[in-house]
């Protein structure tokens, strides 16, 4: 062979070694760390609305971007009120919301994109040495209407009732009002927008009433019965106890990138099965009901 044909094979093949000891060595640029790799997943979103929702939407965050590294999703609540009006205005990539956006006044339901992600319970709420398990739908309008204010009155101590209410833009108010008071307009008593406080104030207030999604209970406070019917998941299923409502996550239009991705990702087979149950909320697929149309009370 000729001699320059074999020194033009070994600088080849010098070359090529020494390029790929560069690469091993790290002297030879590749992605770096921390920067999107071509076709990977990547951006960020601000998601808000629903504080009952809130806690689902951020365990549900940080598991997808632990899957996602070039992800950011940042949570936050509000209540569905703002959470819906901030979408409307652009302000956000997806509202939380208990209630459907047709409810909420001021709101474009056309422009909206409804994608229910999972089923939410509430319950009354009052201090756990309250003697009192069980009211009916009257107790509570007699309660939150002011008639009623005292507890001896429905079979408990000799205790003013103290009423914590939520701000007029909360998806839980409104669902309570429609369907445990029969959209009996309700005194304004204590005010109260975060789910976990609004918590901690009835366990400290012996006299307090107020209303809380099923996933923020802990043993603090102790849930009422509705008719002798315990707010569990079962008896929200089988159309037993009346008190709940779907959890709507909505976008402007239909979702593409992140948002698409990580509506996806709530809505698989496996969040559905292990995160939604294990957060206290229920899976679509396991209601044995519909819900009613919007502004129908549904018990």
């Amino acid at each position: 062979m000729h001699q320059s044909t074999l020194w033009r094979r070994y600088r080849t093949i010098a070359a090529v070694m020494t390029a790929f000891l560069l690469l091993v060595a790290g002297c030879v640029p590749g992605p770096r760390r921390g920067q999107p790799v071509p076709g990977e997943l990547s951006g960020s979103i601000i998601v808000a609305g629903s504080t009952a929702m809130q806690g689902l939407v951020d365990e549900a965050a940080a598991e997808f971007m632990l899957q996602h590294k070039n992800v950011q999703i940042t949570v936050q609540g509000g209540g569905s009120g703002t959470g819906l009006s901030q979408l409307q205005q652009g302000a956000i990539d997806i509202a939380n919301s208990d209630v459907f956006a047709e409810e909420k006044e001021g709101i474009d339901a056309s422009k909206l994109v409804d994608h229910r992600v999972a089923v939410v319970g509430f319950a009354a709420i009052v201090h756990p040495a309250n003697p009192v398990d069980s009211l009916t739908k009257d107790d509570l309008i007699r309660i939150f209407t002011g008639e009623v204010t005292n507890w001896r009155e429905l079979g408990g101590q000799d205790e003013r009732i103290v009423i914590i209410n939520r701000p007029r833009g909360s998806g839980t108010r409104s669902i309570f009002r429609r369907i445990a008071l029969k959209d009996h307009e309700e005194i304004e008593g204590i005010t109260q927008e975060a789910s976990g406080t609004v918590r901690q104030m009835v366990a400290q207030l012996p006299g307090a009433i107020s209303y809380l999604a099923l996933p923020y209970l802990d043993g603090s406070v102790k849930p009422l019965q509705l008719n002798k019917i315990s707010p569990t998941a079962e008896n929200i299923a089988n159309d037993k106890y009346p008190l709940w409502s779907y959890e709507h996550m909505y976008t402007r239009g239909q979702p593409s990138g992140v948002a698409k991705a990580f509506l996806d990702y709530i809505l698989s087979d496996k969040t559905q099965e292990q995160l939604v149950k294990a957060a206290g909320y229920i899976p679509i697929a396991d209601m044995k009901v519909t819900k009613q149309p919007p502004g129908r009370d549904a018990s």
